[in-house]
């Protein structure tokens, strides 16, 4: 066990799929983190990446642009978003259901739509940083890869401080913290949730394009494979704080890294054990940190003005 757990480590293969999987779990993570601040429980994000990665293949087969694609892949996103937020927060359905069935009809759209038209190859340009690419094991994975993947790295403090450095985002803390009290305050509850969604629509939108443009090369249906619920975890997991969800994602993205460099090196294990492996880390994490840390108070309350 610990040879093959040396393989493991020193695998440079090991971090490049580390570094790619975690990308893709925090682009929707972290946009997740910010709707869920806001108080609004976005089950729809999986339709978001979904969505996303049709996108950049739309953009690309008519631009054959890589920028194009991941332009159209946010637009996706966001439109998906749009969908969630007006018919939860202003339409006032249950959140729950809109995001359930967001994400059906999403999957059954793509996978229909990619069956009727078929779609080329699209992919991103490989850039590599210098000297810094160079650094043993982690310097291919973390500087040498498509160059979408680098865009997370100003998203997260992009985020943070929207969140914690503006005036909106003293208002959207406090919507998913007492919106009654923030209602009072005059805020528009609902508007600030519904704008916190479509921050989210937009990070997932980016990073379904990531999974096309920077990682698999094309769409496929059930690409996504229920990773969106993986960044959800993930938001739990770090106890709806910017900095645990980011580390969630990079835990998922080893887990997930892990059951592929498992057998690549030659290891054999039961490979319904290998698929299921991140789910059951996912639903552990849940388990074990939903009642530990404290959740922001309104999470998943709708807002109607003058109820308690």
């Amino acid at each position: 066990m610990f040879e093959a757990l040396g393989t493991l480590v020193s695998s440079e293969a090991l971090y490049i799929s580390a570094f790619q999987f975690s990308v893709l779990f925090a682009f929707a993570g972290c946009g997740e983190w910010v709707a869920e601040r806001a108080g609004t429980l976005n089950i729809s994000i999986e339709g978001m990446l979904i969505g996303g990665a049709f996108g950049a293949v739309v953009g690309h087969q008519m631009t054959s642009s890589a920028i194009a694609g991941l332009l159209v892949g946010a637009f996706f996103g966001f439109l998906i978003g749009w969908f969630q937020a007006n018919l939860s927060h202003r339409l006032t359905a249950n959140q729950f259901v809109v995001g359930l069935a967001l994400n059906v009809l999403v999957l059954g759209l793509t996978a229909f739509l990619d069956s009727s038209i078929g779609f080329d190859p699209a992919r991103a340009e490989v850039i590599e940083v210098p000297v810094l690419v160079d650094i043993p094991l982690v310097g291919t994975a973390l500087f040498g890869r498509p160059w979408p993947a680098y865009l997370i790295y100003p998203l997260v403090p992009l985020l943070w401080w929207a969140v914690f450095r503006t005036r909106w985002g003293l208002e959207v803390r406090s919507v998913g913290e007492n919106p009654q009290a923030a209602d009072v305050s005059g805020i528009h509850v609902n508007a600030r949730r519904r704008q916190a969604i479509y921050i989210t629509g937009v990070s997932a939108g980016i990073g379904g394009a990531f999974l096309v443009l920077g990682q698999v090369g094309s769409f496929q249906a059930g690409m996504v494979n229920g990773r969106g619920f993986i960044a959800l975890a993930a938001v739990i997991f770090g106890g709806w704080t910017l900095r645990g969800t980011v580390i969630g994602c990079v835990l998922f993205g080893f887990v997930e890294a892990a059951t592929i460099s498992i057998p690549a090196n030659g290891y054999s294990i039961d490979p319904f054990i290998l698929e299921a492996a991140p789910y059951v880390v996912a639903l552990t994490v849940v388990l074990a940190f939903a009642t530990r840390v404290r959740q922001p108070r309104a999470l998943a309350q709708p807002f109607i003005r003058g109820l308690t």
